[in-house]
């Protein structure tokens, strides 16, 4: 009697691919030199902003400044000291415009974002199209009819030049409607739905505690834009410029104010770059997060 031997199949072996030191150490060398190169205009407006003006006006220009001075900080108030309102007046009318139109674009793109994703309401994924649709259009495209709707509703030389036009968003709702897609699970609605929890409750106690890193982008994102805001052909008042309006004419002053320039524009990055070090983790988040659904 022969008897067939019968091999054992062996189980796939899966090689596992890792860099070796000398990849690291491309990889790592191309990461920092992307980011020098990131960061090298940041740098050259801090290093401009310490030269003196016999450096300013060198030629060829030099990128390191050899005898920093303080003179460019110094002049600031002899030339805001020219201007009729108070530099204090076009701060608090800064801080208030971007803190209220952040403000009000996180509740706005949120509230629409939980519909979108959440809600049964009929019509809901086309209303959602169009506004990815709005995705391809700017500020400059909707210049003409926001100035007209602006005429129409009386708002010119008001704050809700600054203020309207930040309220909707879709890059914001958006990005919110992707990441409560992957973030807050139907169930988790219906448990709190069963424990009695209306629309209003589930919005403020489990929605936005789920969405902190998106409201968190958005922070960054519309804080940034709403602080360096300069409405064009809107705002005719000095009572409501803000401090980048007021700023930029010193900016205008040819180059012999360009040290000047670059003071005032180190000054006005300091906020935006403090939210950012508050939400950075946040950003990554989200952005990793929102193109995981359609």
């Amino acid at each position: 009697m022969k008897f067939k031997l019968f091999k054992k199949k062996s189980t796939p072996q899966y090689r596992r691919y890792t860099r070796s030191k000398v990849g690291n150490v491309i990889y790592f060398s191309i990461l920092f030199l992307a980011g020098a190169f990131t960061v090298l205009p940041l740098v050259y407006c801090i290093v401009t902003s310490f030269k003196p003006l016999d450096e300013l006006l060198i030629f060829p220009p030099q990128f390191f400044v050899k005898r920093p001075t303080m003179s460019n900080y110094l002049a600031l108030p002899s030339l805001l000291s020219k201007i009729q309102v108070p530099i204090s007046r076009y701060f608090f009318n800064s801080i208030f415009v971007a803190v209220a139109g952040t403000l009000l674009h996180i509740i706005a793109a949120s509230l629409a974002a939980f519909t979108f994703s959440k809600s049964k309401v009929k019509g809901r994924k086309a209303l959602f199209w169009i506004v990815q649709i709005m995705l391809l259009y700017n500020s400059i495209t909707l210049a003409v009819p926001r100035y007209y709707i602006y005429t129409k509703l009386h708002l010119i030389d008001t704050y809700w030049v600054y203020i309207l036009p930040a309220i909707p968003s879709a890059t914001g709702c958006f990005l919110m409607k992707q990441y409560m897609d992957a973030s807050v699970p139907d169930a988790l609605m219906e448990a709190a739905r069963i424990d009695g929890a209306g629309v209003i409750k589930m919005y403020v106690s489990v929605i936005m505690p789920i969405l902190k890193p998106a409201w968190m982008t958005m922070l960054l994102l519309s804080f940034q834009e709403m602080w360096t805001i300069i409405p064009q052909g809107t705002i005719f008042s000095e009572q409501l410029k803000t401090l980048p309006q007021v700023m930029s004419s010193i900016s205008a002053g040819g180059i012999a104010r360009s040290g000047s320039a670059m003071a005032v524009t180190v000054l006005l990055m300091i906020p935006p770059i403090l939210v950012f070090l508050i939400s950075q983790s946040n950003v990554m988040e989200t952005m990793s997060t929102s193109g995981i659904k359609e």
